[in-house]
């Protein structure tokens, strides 16, 4: 009988954690030990089988590229279709790069063409933003290596043996699993938010026991908890995680809907002792809403469920909130007399406080359940549409989503644009220095320029550093393999694999310094294979490398050297501007709909401008979040501040929801006193928010939140009883929905404090 001795496994527990800790789903595990079986057999295939080094050579950086650098997610047909694509892609980037190099004033503006078209496309999709260095290096390796046409196929061919090697690859060699980094977080927040909304009908006069105040805490802390996960999982993937399929671009906006939900539930009041009236209509759509995130959340968790309950589901809650609108038009007491009073006006208006916080909700959930059918129903395709990217067709054209997104970056405002334009600068510069300079291997410069260029001059020198010490090290490890191997070159066959496990395992598991010593030991190691080994060559490669970084670090000193700290303030103060317009806006569309005379149009242009503002904060917050160092603003602070442009967003698109499809309302007067006192009520929040976004501008300080005005709420309730009303006295549907904007009008007004702290808390310094 073995005895097990205490302590014994500890150090290889500790390894393990260690080891899940820095790669947790083992992705840079799984890329690295797939590049180390096929790179090395497509290098021996092309130089002893084929006795082509060009070929050898291509066949082995394209397996590189297409194995190690990328990880595309999702079904196996869409990951193969990606794949394909970076193929096809990287032959014609070898064609181009083959045809101007030997021209030197045509390769260094090609360099600069390509170089912002392929960092500039991530933009449009996160598969194209995580191939840009994949796509890079396709072009940098035969721009910088001039040859004659007549070594074009050879290249080709080199290129589509690691195509052919990659499909395979990434379905045979431990393949990803079929999951999305958002899907199971996303639908966390459906399961908590159902469980809180049972909770908040589960009082007197509900369904079921009645539960008590720590419960239903209880219940609301884990729908908030959630949503915080769901908000971290968003904002610590390194970009925008869309793409041009239904089901990428119906998820993403999802995450701002989830968010937005869990805003809701927070602000909805928690249950006193004496809870207010009941409102039975209230209660069935907040339970129909209930039921719809449920079955959100089990197409989130497995999309090959049936979509017909989810749908079910979605139209008895459109049923309900029907319903409720109409029965609230008998609960607003319209032909009884209210006092002067604010108690007695404010108690007027509350009367429809549980309808509105339920048609609030509905319509968040509908939104929410929306999208998640159309990414289920486009998972769902039959292969072959899937990989013709055939679409469900519920969203806009894949074109035209992408122009809309490259649109809203083309302005100096966009760090995405900034950072596309540097990293173009700092290519095309690299090919013309490294020509002037008559260096060896121009390859490595471009590659050294390629590998440190950040947003701000200070992490592109922190990074060019430790890029540096990294060649530095890999050379010495390099010229020291290389002295003890002698003239016997067959062992570096061997070491050559060992070298790219740990070139794709080092920057995940260690740091982006021994990242860059383990690739110079691969590149070392490959480009001595087959010759005699020459120690002297890899410490000839840290000046190539060296020449690269710096010319990453001139270009982020004259090309927008504060960072995204500066450009999150700017795309802050844009995205609430704008977002501001869009919600008065809204209003006024709303306002219209009131008023038999005039025709009212949604604020489309609006609503664009401020979803494309919201684009370009998204990337400067991830690129804030993506820079090294101690962060000068609270991220708690600057958390709340971009939370706040969605909210107020899809606020706008709430008060547009509640009057679309309504013709317009024949009243006795034309010009209410209720239409006064809501644009009078919705100039000064939008107002608050303008001059928010001048604060977050530096240019003056942050605004007092706006008040309750008992006054203009005192004329929206004598408009309400005299002017909306139909010939028996009893208020209409249009004096229903002029209540609920008020308070879309005043949930946006609520929202100032908690932004005015943290735009105080994340002022520039």
């Amino acid at each position: 009988m073995s005895v097990r001795i205490p302590g014994r496994m500890q150090p290889a527990a500790r390894l393990t954690a260690w080891w899940q800790d820095r790669d947790p789903d083992l992705a840079a595990t799984r890329r690295a030990g797939r590049t180390a079986l096929v790179m090395p057999a497509l290098f021996a295939l092309g130089s002893q089988v084929f006795h082509s080094p060009t070929m050898a050579s291509f066949a082995a950086f394209g397996s590189f590229s297409m194995l190690l650098l990328v990880d595309f997610s999702g079904p196996m047909v869409q990951r193969l279709r990606a794949q394909a694509g970076l193929a096809l892609a990287w032959a014609v980037l070898i064609c181009l790069g083959t045809l101007v190099a030997p021209v030197i004033w045509l390769a260094v503006v090609t360099t600069l063409l390509v170089g912002f078209l392929i960092l500039f496309s991530g933009v449009v999709s996160s598969v194209l933003a995580g191939s840009a260095t994949a796509l890079l290096l396709g072009f940098v390796l035969p721009v910088t290596t001039p040859v004659p046409l007549s070594q074009l196929p050879d290249r080709l061919a080199g290129a589509g043996l690691a195509a052919a090697a990659a499909l395979p690859a990434v379905c045979l060699l431990w393949p990803r699993p079929v999951a999305d980094p958002l899907s199971t977080p996303a639908a966390q927040v459906c399961r908590a938010a159902a469980a809180h909304l049972r909770a908040d009908v589960s009082g007197p006069g509900g369904p079921g026991p009645a539960i008590d105040r720590a419960q239903h805490r209880a219940a609301a802390d884990r729908a908030a908890d959630a949503g915080a996960d769901l908000r971290r999982a968003f904002d610590t993937t390194p970009y925008r995680p869309t793409g041009l399929s239904t089901a990428s671009r119906a998820l993403v906006r999802l995450v701002d809907e989830l968010i937005w939900l869990t805003g809701i539930l927070a602000d909805r009041p928690a249950p006193t002792g004496e809870p207010p009236d009941c409102d039975p209509a209230a209660r069935t759509v907040t339970r129909a809403a209930a039921d719809v995130l449920d079955h959100a959340a089990g197409l989130l968790t497995d999309p090959r469920r049936d979509v017909g309950p989810l749908r079910a589901a979605m139209a008895e809650l459109r049923a309900s909130m029907n319903g409720m609108e109409e029965s609230s038009t008998v609960r607003l007491p319209a032909g009884h007399p209210v006092g002067d009073s604010a108690a007695e006006i404010y108690g007027f208006i509350a009367t429809l406080d549980l309808s509105f916080r339920a048609q609030e909700l509905g319509f968040a959930v509908l939104q929410i359940a929306g999208n998640v059918e159309l990414a289920a129903t486009a998972w769902q395709r039959h292969w072959r549409d899937q990989l013709l990217g055939r679409e469900p067709g519920a969203l806009t054209e894949p074109l035209t989503s992408a122009c809309e997104r490259a649109a809203a970056h083309l302005e100096l405002r966009s760090v995405w644009l900034r950072n596309s334009l540097r990293g173009a600068a700092g290519l095309g510069i690299a090919v013309l220095l490294a020509d002037l300079t008559g260096v060896q291997h121009s390859f490595w410069v471009l590659l050294g320029t390629l590998s440190v260029l950040r947003s701000n001059a200070l992490n592109t020198g922190q990074k060019a550093l430790r890029a540096v010490l990294g060649t530095v090290l890999g050379s010495f490890v390099g010229a020291g393999l290389l002295q003890l191997i002698g003239h016997h070159g067959t062992a570096l066959w061997f070491l050559l694999p060992v070298a790219v496990l740990a070139a794709g395992i080092a920057p995940a598991a260690i740091s982006f310094t021994a990242g860059q010593a383990a690739f110079t030991v691969t590149l070392v190691v490959l480009f001595n294979i087959g010759q005699n080994p020459d120690w002297h060559i890899a410490l000839l490669r840290v000046q190539d490398i060296a020449l690269g970084c710096a010319v990453s670090v001139l270009v982020a000193l004259f090309f927008w050297p504060r960072g995204a700290t500066a450009a999150v303030h700017e795309a802050l103060a844009d995205a609430y501007d704008n977002s501001a317009r869009y919600f008065a806006g809204a209003v006024d569309y709303a306002v219209g709909c009131c008023t038999a005379a005039t025709h009212a149009a949604e604020p489309v242009r609006q609503n664009r401008e401020a979803a494309a503002s919201a684009r370009r904060l998204d990337d400067a917050y991830r690129t804030y979040l993506a820079e090294r160092g101690a962060k000068r603003v609270s991220l708690a602070d600057m958390t709340t501040l971009v939370t706040g442009v969605a909210a107020l967003r899809l606020a706008a698109d709430a008060v547009v929801s509640l009057w679309r499809g309504n013709a317009p309302v024949r009243t006795a007067a034309d010009h209410t006193e209720a239409h006064r006192a809501i644009l009078g009520a919705a100039f000064q929040v939008t107002e608050w928010y303008r001059g928010l976004a001048a604060n977050l501008g530096g240019s003056t300080a942050v605004p007092d939140a706006v008040p309750l005005h008992p006054d203009a709420a005192a004329r929206l309730v004598e408009s309400v009883r005299t002017d909306l009303v139909d010939g028996r006295g009893q208020a209409t549907a249009a004096a229903v929905r002029i209540i609920w904007t008020r308070d879309h009008v005043d949930v946006a007004r609520r929202l100032q404090p908690g932004l005015a702290a943290a735009a105080k808390g994340g002022a520039l310094p």
